[in-house]
């Protein structure tokens, strides 16, 4: 099974640089979600993809038109209400934030919101909390673990890269992680964001076949977007890391669709035999 899913940003919601952390900086960078997003609908529609986006409040807030069109044709979950790490916010900080998005998203599409994907992965185990606080707020699938290091948070050491149940504290949440891939031994990281651009295609395809059982890809509106500005102020490797592989990755995605069928969470959720999942404990 292929699952997916778009993380719905601005080109400057770049996690953990002072420049774009604060909303009131937002307003100064140029708008570039409405062609980005017109791009991904473009290769949605001409591949006949099924996908679930997840939108970042802010984005919703701003442009409430965008959720509505995406609402349309597909489903969509939080990626929180101001693009903040989970490590950064107060548990009561990371409850009202989510809160708020939630509310937001139900209130411009009259649907629920049963999808969560944390900003750059940043439920760690120390934040295991939160998976009580989405149960709390009616998140029924999580798509937060990253199991194993990341820049911004993740769980090395996770059990399983594929669909499981996480336990904390009794709350039993079904979970969506990313998936690996091994390379000389060694597990990767390869089907969205970064990692996606910068791959050759030709390992991608190979690991995407590998992993016939399941397989996770998310993208950013960015990550397709090759005449964005480059953020001044970032390290050369932050920079790499951000830029690199740009001018070639909506073809990229565009033969991806094509080789291989994706579809979205609702789809995968009913094909999972959740009653025998793998139940973590954290």
């Amino acid at each position: 099974m292929n699952i997916l899913t778009f993380d719905v940003e601005e080109w400057f919601h770049l996690l953990d640089y002072s420049a774009t952390k604060k909303e009131e900086q937002w307003k100064k960078y140029e708008v570039r979600i409405h062609e980005n997003m017109e791009r991904i609908f473009r290769i949605l529609e001409e591949t006949d993809t099924k996908a679930t986006f997840f939108i970042i409040g802010w984005i919703a807030k701003t442009y409430p038109e965008i959720v509505r069109r995406i609402a349309e044709k597909y489903e969509i979950g939080s990626h929180t209400m101001t693009h903040q790490l989970v490590w950064q916010q107060t548990p009561s900080e990371f409850r009202q934030d989510v809160d708020a998005s939630i509310k937001l998203l139900q209130d411009i599409t009259g649907k629920p919101v049963k999808y969560f994907r944390a900003p750059g992965y940043s439920i760690r185990r120390s934040e295991a909390y939160a998976f009580e606080t989405l149960a709390d707020l009616g998140i029924e699938i999580d798509c937060s673990v990253f199991p194993a290091k990341h820049a911004h948070g993740g769980m090395p050491g996770f059990p399983t890269a594929g669909p499981c149940i996480v336990d904390y504290n009794g709350i039993k949440m079904k979970e969506l992680p990313i998936s690996l891939g091994k390379v000389a031994g060694k597990n990767i990281i390869y089907s969205g964001g970064g990692y996606f651009r910068l791959f050759p295609y030709s390992l991608i395809k190979r690991l995407t076949k590998s992993n016939e059982a399941y397989n996770m890809a998310y993208i950013h509106p960015r990550d397709l977007d090759a005449g964005q500005p480059i953020l001044e102020g970032l390290t050369l490797t932050r920079r790499f890391k951000s830029y690199v592989g740009r001018k070639g990755a909506e073809a990229k995605l565009r033969k991806y669709l094509t080789d291989f069928k994706f579809t979205d969470i609702a789809t995968v959720n009913k094909e999972i035999d959740w009653d025998n999942a793998q139940i973590i404990k954290l």
